[in-house]
């Protein structure tokens, strides 16, 4: 659970917060009108999320093999925590070169999270996944927020000329405060954290690997709730996954001013914690099944009231309803889908949890692209998520418990 400590500082500055504001700022001084900047952030979020499509069912597959587990983890949590901090280093007039290098920036982070979520079914037995997944994101909303309230501080301070920087060389320290405590905080997982399920090396490993994929992609389909559930999955968290990766970006497209918006993602970061861990106790009474639900309605509510956002007042309320249902959402379904695998499988079935995620990723920025530039107005793109939601929630109704299928 540590590890969400440490690398949700970079889901809340690099992802939703400091980069996008500071991205942006760079572009429009490029001459890119606001739609079009919104458009092509999205357009390198799905870039970032198709590589990881590719790769992490081929990773993930490699990584089953007894001792590869966390070696992979290193490689992918290394890329991302120093690329984070080579932001910091990118000339400030080249909004091209920021995409580029933040394209790496996420394959590192959303890589080493493939193994960090496969690591569930090694540290925690069956019955407690659902608490275990969910505590760990709500460590995850503590955690982001003291690296994130450094950074405003640092940001706020040049903005009123107490410290001899500007704002963008402020942003830029906020970038190397995000990778050093990443690097930094994932320390005790290097050290303590153990693989427990895995298969018995083969001598040609990559070979083996390729040949087990084969097979297990064919037997998926034997695993009906697992199949069902990922199809389900694809869709609602695609668009969780762009609220998340957009919303910073579409305040600016309404006028909200840079300083509002850092104040409102460090409340949602707080307000998400306590809901995080809610959302895995409330499992317990009511089911996994129907706490997904709640996500999934109130973001439904949350892209139709995009729609008619206008005011800071308006962002702040679909603030607190994102915060109310973000972590929850995203821990239970981890939580559900670790109770669905063969344990001894976790690594190769997680690389398919991520390839039906992140090719999810792919379709929502762009629905959100494509729909901006062709209305010129944001705030289609986002109420064009609903259908997402919709199509995810029917689905999922579709799904058997985990413990009918465990049965059969």
């Amino acid at each position: 659970m540590y590890y969400d400590w440490a690398n949700s500082a970079y889901s809340i500055i690099i992802t939703t917060a400091v980069f996008p504001l500071y991205y942006k700022a760079v572009a429009t001084d490029a001459g890119v009108s606001l739609a079009h900047s919104t458009a092509y952030l999205g357009y390198t979020v799905a870039i970032a999320t198709f590589i990881l499509a590719m790769i992490g069912p081929i990773l993930g597959t490699i990584a089953d093999y007894q001792g590869l587990k966390k070696k992979f983890f290193f490689a992918f949590f290394l890329l991302g925590s120093l690329s984070t901090i080579s932001l910091a280093f990118v000339p400030g007039d080249n909004w091209f070169a920021l995409l580029v290098l933040y394209t790496i920036t996420a394959v590192g982070f959303h890589g080493a999270n493939i193994f960090y979520d496969a690591f569930l079914v090694d540290v925690t037995t069956e019955d407690k996944m659902d608490d275990v997944s969910a505590r760990g994101f709500g460590l995850g909303y503590i955690g982001s927020t003291i690296p994130f309230i450094i950074s405003i501080a640092v940001i706020l301070l040049a903005q009123q000329g107490v410290l001899p920087i500007d704002t963008s060389m402020a942003s830029r320290i906020a970038f190397i405060i995000t990778g050093i405590w990443w690097f930094s905080f994932t320390i005790p997982m290097l050290k303590h954290v153990v693989q427990q399920y895995g298969i018995e090396r083969e001598p040609r490993l990559l070979a083996g690997s390729f040949r087990r994929l084969g097979l297990t992609f064919k037997e998926i389909r034997k695993y009906r709730t697992v199949f069902l559930f990922l199809l389900a999955y694809f869709f609602y968290i695609d668009g969780v996954g762009t609220i998340i990766s957009m919303s910073t970006a579409y305040g600016t497209d309404l006028g909200i001013d840079a300083t509002s918006l850092l104040i409102i993602l460090f409340v949602t970061q707080v307000v998400a914690a306590p809901f995080a861990i809610l959302y895995g106790r409330l499992a317990k009474k009511f089911s996994v099944k129907r706490m997904l639900y709640v996500g999934i309605f109130v973001y439904i509510g949350v892209c139709v009231y995009a729609f008619f956002l206008e005011t800071t007042l308006d962002f702040w309320i679909l603030a607190m309803l994102v915060a109310s249902s973000q972590g929850g959402i995203q821990a239970l379904s981890r939580s559900y889908y670790a109770q669905l695998v063969p344990k001894e499988k976790a690594n190769e079935f997680f690389g398919f949890y991520n390839i039906f995620g992140k090719f999810a990723s792919v379709m929502g920025p762009l629905l959100l692209g494509v729909t901006a530039q062709l209305t010129g107005s944001s705030a289609y793109g986002v109420f064009s998520l609903v259908i997402l939601f919709i199509i995810g929630g029917t689905i999922l109704y579709l799904v058997p418990k985990p413990e009918s299928e465990l049965a059969a």
